[in-house]
């Protein structure tokens, strides 16, 4: 990640991520927590492992990332991902064989089992195979 990607998120997300110090410790910085969980989503190290490369407990990694990937769904999501008119989406992908599918990546049909209150299976496209 470039440093201004990382700097742009620091500046996006404090709202969401400022805690207030304790008398037992200082809270971490948003930018400490924003590296604390782009360290853990982007290598496949334990929470013990990444609390020692950033002087933090595991809890406090779990914590920090639960708390950013929290953040950006709740302030970023929508900047990223948009949905157009979903029933022209469902529609075009009937027409082509595939009823009740409102995306798919890549090209591997995997059919998955819906929960009871929706349809009798939805379908769903899967990268790679």
């Amino acid at each position: 990640m470039r440093k201004g990607t990382f700097m742009e998120l620091c500046d996006l997300l404090p709202p969401a991520l400022r805690r207030k110090n304790t008398k037992m410790r200082a809270a971490l910085t948003a930018e400490k927590q924003v590296a604390i969980a782009l360290w853990k989503l982007a290598m496949p190290d334990s929470y013990r492992s990444v609390g020692n490369q950033f002087g933090v407990g595991k809890s406090t990694v779990g914590a920090a990332v639960m708390q950013v990937a929290h953040a950006i769904k709740d302030l970023l999501i929508s900047r990223a991902v948009t949905l157009g008119n979903v029933q022209v989406i469902v529609d075009g992908f009937a027409a082509m064989g595939f009823p009740n599918c409102g995306g798919a990546i890549d090209g591997t049909h995997i059919p998955i089992l819906a929960p009871e209150h929706q349809g009798p299976f939805c379908q769903v496209k899967i990268a790679g195979a």
